[in-house]
């Protein structure tokens, strides 16, 4: 069998920053306890597990400001994804000391429909309807955003965008870029005049075109991560779409459907943006043992590195070296 090691695969700059957070946060004593974390720091059960094991609580739920009440005293950490301006002032409205683990590339989005909505633009906000990254963003402007996540959305908008002289279109950043692009040309049809500005977030486009072209003519693609991972959902769409190769998601070896593997000739490995290193690597290693041929394209060399920034210049690198 030959095994494809899709690469780059795997964490994320804007996850390994979130989580090297919490962990520095989990071990220095001299902030309030206890240590919460406003929803899933990313969306990876292990990575909740794993920061559960330092001692930091997790508060999940749809509505983040309603969680805070749950927290008296203490540290409160917000995840990769981004929180409204509403939960921020909420937490300091307790005494709580906050902690922000925002993506950059979140934080850009949040600050672009920020300026544009005070300069008088409506936005129509491309996303996941329930993610909490769009709930986010959408606060930033609430009577100026709307969110569309479908073309067929666009039947039903409100006279507020349908009519507006300035139209800004945005996107969340973990969205299928070819989908994305459909909707967007979707939305110019109907109004040339609107500014577009394509969130999608580096990584998850290098992510996804990695799959298109390492998957094609793969028996089977295997993608690890969670089911609440837009972007790992959105790996196993390019697979089956784009690189024409059957496709599961699986959160772990352990999900691995048993005989899956008899008969394929070639398999692809590619993980989520918000999978750890080590729960790809049980897998690549599991799928190798069925075989010896080993491909890794030349032009990379395990998982991205971005650029380091004076944000990001004291987190360590993480790279899955399987």
């Amino acid at each position: 069998m030959e095994v494809i090691k899709v690469t780059p695969r795997g964490y994320c700059y804007g996850v390994v920053d979130a989580m090297e957070v919490a962990r520095k946060a989990a071990r220095d004593p001299s902030l309030p306890r206890p240590i919460h974390i406003i929803g899933l720091i990313v969306h990876n059960r292990f990575a909740v597990e794993e920061l559960a094991r330092l001692g930091v609580v997790t508060l999940d739920g749809s509505n983040r400001v309603a969680i805070l009440d749950q927290v008296a005293e203490g540290t409160v950490i917000f995840t990769a994804h981004g929180v409204s301006p509403r939960v921020k002032e909420r937490a300091r409205e307790r005494g709580l000391h906050i902690i922000d683990a925002t993506c950059p590339d979140v934080t850009k989005t949040h600050d672009l429909v920020l300026d544009f909505a005070g300069r008088g633009y409506q936005v129509l906000y491309i996303g996941k309807k329930g993610h909490p990254e769009p709930e986010g963003v959408m606060g930033e402007a609430p009577g100026a955003v709307y969110l569309v996540e479908t073309e067929a959305d666009l039947d039903s908008l409100p006279d507020r965008i349908t009519q507006a002289e300035k139209l800004l279109v945005t996107t969340q950043t973990t969205l299928s870029q070819w989908d994305t692009a459909r909707l967007v040309e979707a939305i110019r049809r109907r109004f040339p005049h609107a500014e577009v500005y394509n969130e999608i977030c580096k990584a998850t486009q290098d992510r996804q075109e990695a799959v298109a072209r390492m998957a094609r003519g793969a028996d089977l693609t295997i993608v690890v991560g969670d089911p609440r991972s837009n972007n790992t959902n959105r790996l196993v769409q390019v697979a089956e779409e784009l690189a024409e190769s059957p496709a599961i998601r699986i959160e772990s070896l352990a999900d691995l459907p048993p005989g899956i593997l008899e008969g394929k000739k070639r398999v692809a490995v590619t993980a989520g943006a918000s999978t750890p290193s080590q729960v790809t690597r049980e897998v690549i290693q599991f799928v190798q043992s069925f075989g010896i041929s080993t491909r890794v394209l030349p032009q990379f060399d395990g998982e991205e590195r971005p650029p380091q920034s004076a944000t990001h210049a004291t987190v360590p690198a993480m790279r899955d070296d399987v």
